[in-house]
């Protein structure tokens, strides 16, 4: 008697997702393992998927993974990948921008992501708030629902810093350099005057025990980058190697929704 497939659900952010995932579901099922998949337009619906039964493992957002904790409060993170970890946002400015400090934005308009991202909107709030710096907020509302799973907010919040219509942006400190290379943020016209904490991003989340998890976890972290089989799949998926999930660098985000709410409201 087969077993039922293992039952992933993720947010179709970008086409690539489908690839991503029509490449793992050979890779497990290769590996004995029968598994699919079910893609949803937002964090939220994908939360009420899993809480509801029809979805057994969650590739979830950060805030995705809290919002899951409040009606699974039993909740794991499983897995997640060396790219989620210890990630860092930066507030920046124009090279000639008199600011040198984050408690001297007092006042000031600064750039953020969409209204739900974790990592462009919703922690720099907080660093802004805890340095002193109450900002008037630009958001960028690139594809709300989808937790910043993108970088469209963050480019368009750097390109209003690069215009000049605001004195500030926040974005991911590795989106700076991209923006930097590609010329949205040209090299020399902008300084870094503060940072966010360190803090942990997507991660695979369980909220009750299935048959086949077990083999699911064994052969995510057995994968090697040193696999050609497989390498392609971590460089769509942005990671060198899977590591066991971890729930202790979420605390300024948490800090961060109790304060805002699940969405930064002007």
């Amino acid at each position: 008697m087969l077993m039922r497939p293992l039952m992933l659900g993720a947010v179709a952010y970008d086409p690539k997702v489908v690839t991503i995932w029509d490449g793992f579901q050979a890779f497990f099922e290769k590996n004995g393992l029968p598994f699919d998949y079910l893609l949803t337009t937002t964090y939220e619906r994908l939360v009420a998927l899993q809480l509801d039964g029809q979805v057994d493992v969650a590739w979830n957002s950060p805030l995705a993974w809290l919002q899951t904790l409040r009606g699974a409060p039993a909740a794991r993170a499983i897995a997640m990948r060396d790219s989620d970890q210890d990630l860092r946002s930066v507030i920046v400015v124009r090279a000639d921008s008199p600011y040198r400090a984050l408690a001297d934005l007092d006042g000031a308009r600064v750039a953020l992501g969409a209204a739900d991202s974790p990592q462009a909107t919703l922690i720099p709030a907080l660093t802004l708030a805890d340095a002193g710096a109450r900002v008037q907020p630009v958001l960028h509302d690139v594809l709300l629902g989808k937790h910043g799973d993108h970088i469209g907010g963050e480019r368009d919040a750097a390109r209003a810093l690069a215009a000049g219509s605001v004195e500030a942006a926040a974005v991911l400190d590795a989106n700076l350099l991209l923006f930097q290379r590609e010329g949205t943020l040209p090299g020399g016209t902008t300084r870094v005057i503060g940072a966010t904490n360190p803090f942990d991003h997507c991660n695979f989340t369980l909220v009750r025990d299935v048959p086949g998890v077990d083999r699911f976890t064994e052969l995510l972290l057995g994968m090697s980058y040193d696999d050609p089989e497989v390498r392609g799949l971590m460089d769509l998926e942005g990671l060198k190697q899977w590591r066991p999930g971890r729930v202790d660098h979420y605390g300024d985000l948490s800090r961060a929704i109790a304060r805002f709410g699940d969405r930064l409201v002007p």
